[in-house]
C-alpha cells in the first residue's frame, strides 16, 4: 500500500499530515474528485472519524483514514469538544469560534484544556483507531500567526509558545494530531 486517502477537505490538515508522512503517499478528497461534505453527525470524535472513513471506503473501495479533533476545556466541562469546528455556529470561522471561547473564558482562573484527535483507518475493510492528545491551557488572547483553528489561543504544557507561534515541524512533534499520526504510521510500517 503506497497510497492512502485522507478523508478531508481541510487543506491545513492535509498539509500537516503530508509533512509528517514520508513512507506512503497521502491524498485528500479533492485529489480523488470527491467534492461532497461528509456530515459529522456523531456525538463523539470517534463516531465522526468512523462516519467519514466508512463513507469514503464505501464510495471508493480504497483504504483510507479520517480524523476528528476537538478542543476540550476543563472549566467548560469538555466544550467545545465534538463541536469545535462549529462552536459559534454552523458556518462559523475559526476567528468566530476563538472569540466565542475567549468570551466564555473571561474571568476564569482555570484555563486547563486539551486537544484530542481520533483517527479511524480502514485498511482492506478492517477498521483501526488511533488517538492522540496534548494538554495545555487557553491563553487570554491570540498570539502567533501560523497554524489554524484554535492554535493562536492554545499553549501546550511545558512550552512558552502557542501552537500558532510554532513551526509546523515543532507542532507536529507534540500535537494531538502529530501523536495520532505517529501511531498510524507505526502501525502501517509494520503492515507492509
Amino acid at each position: 500500500m503506497k497510497k492512502l486517502i485522507f478523508a478531508t477537505h481541510n487543506p491545513n490538515k492535509l498539509i500537516e499530515i503530508k509533512s509528517a508522512v514520508n513512507s506512503f503517499e497521502v491524498v485528500g478528497l479533492k485529489e480523488m474528485g470527491v467534492v461532497e461534505n461528509i456530515a459529522e453527525i456523531g456525538s463523539t470524535l470517534e463516531e465522526n472519524a468512523l462516519i467519514k472513513s466508512q463513507y469514503i471506503y464505501q464510495k471508493t473501495g480504497l483504504s483510507c483514514f479520517a480524523d476528528d479533533t476537538g478542543l476540550e476545556v476543563e472549566v467548560l466541562v469538555g466544550k467545545p469538544g465534538v463541536y469545535s469546528a462549529r462552536y459559534a455556529g454552523e458556518h462559523a470561522t475559526a476567528e468566530n469560534n476563538m472569540q466565542k471561547l475567549l468570551s466564555e473564558m473571561e474571568g476564569q482562573k482555570n484555563r486547563n484544556a486539551r486537544f484530542r484527535t481520533v483517527i479511524s483507518l480502514i485498511l482492506n475493510g478492517d477498521e483501526y483507531v488511533f488517538e492522540g492528545e496534548v494538554k495545555g491551557e487557553i491563553l487570554h488572547q491570540k498570539t502567533g500567526n501560523d497554524g489554524f483553528g484554535y492554535d493562536p489561543i492554545f499553549k501546550p504544557i511545558g512550552y512558552d509558545q502557542s501552537f500558532a507561534e510554532m513551526t509546523l515541524k515543532q507542532k507536529n512533534e507534540i500535537s494531538h494530531r502529530g501523536v495520532a499520526v505517529k501511531k498510524l504510521i507505526h502501525f502501517l510500517s509494520h503492515r507492509s
